[in-house]
């Protein structure tokens, strides 16, 4: 039967999938603004599951709508097995950019040990490399699992476990810590995980967890020097600090967009910030096009 949209009751939806979901609050929150201002603008996705609709899609909307004590939600039914729900579920956020690689990885984990699926069959399924598979896989594996509760509950994102799992497990609930009471982003704790990481003894290790700020306060420690190498010409060197400079500014950007995707914001704040960064997007491909390896090649050939 071909995929339809019904109307399902609440009671009807089957929220078992939800646990390889962040519910993050503040996604939710905009979820609900948007719904309590303009209905349900899209369904949910749900397979039928034994006498009721398993969730894949819609988790937030469903939350939203049990608190505005709403009766039924438009879904849109689909009659596959759990596997292909659960890839699914990836895809589908995916293409939304809505899924944190935690998230990801929860479900490449489940699908690893749940349905005895391998990292190569994992990769044809979800169209990534078999090395981004990997990536994934280990993040929950070398991750804590206080971290791991951390991340599941919002007060951590995805970006801070890559910087934890640099750490053995014992160290990271307390680096964890630290990260969350200073309200640390993912490329400050990127810091703080190195400086702790090159400390010579525990005594070293110690101070910087009580006093990371002395660490923070230095980052980084030779910003101010702009770079410079003999072997290039005057034009040369300005070209390369340029460079740098775009480096740290589009790292910069990266991060902040990993603490706080664009999903996460309200429709004004989208408004006014989407077009600065598809403009940002467009001159990254200008650059891509200018240092293509075809190009690099036909200069060599002219000089």
């Amino acid at each position: 039967m071909s995929p339809r949209i019904e109307e399902i009751p609440l009671a009807e939806f089957d929220l078992s999938l939800s646990g390889m979901r962040i519910m993050n609050p503040a996604r939710i929150h905009q979820v609900e603004k948007s719904m309590r201002l303009h209905g349900q603008l899209q369904p949910v996705v749900a397979r039928i599951h034994e006498k009721g609709y398993q969730i894949i899609d819609g988790f937030k909307r469903f939350y939203t709508a049990t608190d505005m004590m709403m009766k039924t939600l438009q879904c849109l039914v689909l009659e596959i097995d759990l596997s292909q729900a659960k890839v699914l579920l990836m895809n589908y956020n995916l293409s939304h950019q809505s899924m944190e690689a935690w998230e990801e990885a929860m479900v490449l984990q489940d699908l690893h040990k749940t349905h005895s699926l391998d990292q190569h069959s994992l990769a044809r399924l979800t169209g990534h490399s078999r090395s981004w598979v990997s990536r994934r896989l280990s993040l929950i594996d070398k991750t804590d699992e206080k971290v791991s509760s951390q991340i599941m509950m919002g007060t951590l994102t995805s970006s801070h476990a890559r910087a934890l799992i640099k750490l053995p497990r014992g160290n990271q609930p307390d680096m964890a810590r630290v990260i969350i009471n200073c309200g640390l982003s993912s490329r400050q704790s990127d810091t703080l995980v190195d400086a702790y990481l090159k400390a010579e003894d525990e005594d070293n290790r110690r101070h910087i967890l009580n006093h990371p700020e002395q660490i923070l306060l230095n980052d980084p420690p030779d910003s101010e020097e702009e770079p410079y190498d003999v072997r290039l010409s005057l034009l040369g060197n300005k070209l390369m600090q340029s460079t740098v400079n775009a480096i740290v500014g589009l790292q910069d950007l990266l991060s902040r967009l990993d603490d706080h995707p664009i999903v996460m914001f309200n429709e004004t704040e989208k408004v006014i910030i989407t077009p600065f960064l598809r403009e940002v997007s467009d001159y990254a491909e200008k650059l891509s096009e200018i240092t293509d390896d075809s190009q690099i090649h036909k200069s060599k050939q002219q000089q």
